[in-house]
């Protein structure tokens, strides 16, 4: 599904990870994307994908939903770099 998005539009995936109940996408992006709009497209299409291919996973999940709403951000600037992020 990553890398069908990166066909679609201007991103990159660098790294893909998982935790315990989380996952981590270190992503390269154009300027003109917010975050929000990063995290949003990522979210809504990977989700419907995943159900799509697996209807069946839609039915275990409490209220239909599989991302949490939330999410948490950081982008490379003066105070942080590739290197860092990925340590994270």
């Amino acid at each position: 599904m990553c890398l069908e998005l990166e066909k679609r539009y201007q991103l990159k995936f660098l790294e893909l990870g998982t935790d315990e109940d989380h996952v981590h996408f270190l992503v390269q992006s154009v300027p003109s994307y917010s975050v929000t709009k990063l995290v949003t497209l990522i979210k809504s299409i990977t989700a419907s994908e995943i159900f799509r291919l697996c209807p069946h996973v839609k039915k275990q999940l409490w209220g239909g939903e599989f991302w949490s709403d939330g999410y948490f951000a950081n982008t490379v600037g003066r105070h942080g770099d590739e290197h860092t992020i990925r340590n994270y």
